[in-house]
């Protein structure tokens, strides 16, 4: 007797388990929209390659987020009196 209530136990935390795991896959696939994000850079340089990698291989769509990275001027003006 103990042995079948154990069995029914555990069948129904399995169950519950697998219900969870298809509900979240599910509220990901359900979320298409994505937040845009623009990131800029002051130089091209090694620095940034882990941003660009993660880019490539579809991290932050992964994520939710649509990032456009932008080049922006390191310069900075030097004023003189």
């Amino acid at each position: 007797m103990k042995k079948i209530i154990i069995s029914i136990i555990l069948l129904a935390f399995v169950i519950t388990f697998v219900l969870t795991i298809k509900n979240v896959n599910n509220k990901k696939d359900d979320s298409k929209e994505l937040t845009k994000v623009k990131v800029a850079e002051v130089t091209h340089s090694l620095f940034y390659t882990p941003m660009y990698i993660a880019h490539s291989l579809g991290y932050f769509e992964d994520n939710g987020l649509d990032v456009e990275i932008i080049l922006t001027s390191g310069v900075n003006k030097i004023l003189i009196h």
